[in-house]
């Protein structure tokens, strides 16, 4: 069973930060500059995912299927130009 403390809305000793010293973006232009793995999601998309595994796989599947529509489409274009030029 865990103490619980009657401060427990209080930051303990060690945790005292000075807010007076603190700097707001710090790291932003760093950020845009290395770039970012954080992606925000709409409300509507958020739900429709369990978890962050789940997005990826989903974004895997359509990358997958745009990469052989793609290919289809292309080849289907270049045979169109060549029987046009003959």
């Amino acid at each position: 069973m865990k103490n619980k403390n009657k401060n427990s809305d209080q930051l303990r000793r060690e945790y005292d930060f000075d807010y007076s010293k603190a700097v707001r973006g710090k790291y932003y232009r760093r950020m845009l500059d290395e770039g970012s793995n954080v992606v925000i999601l709409d409300p509507d998309i958020s739900k429709a995912f369990r978890d962050s595994s789940s997005v990826n796989e989903a974004l895997r599947s359509l990358l997958e299927l745009t990469r052989s529509t793609k290919r289809l489409t292309g080849r289907s274009t270049k045979r169109g130009k060549k029987l046009r030029a003959a």
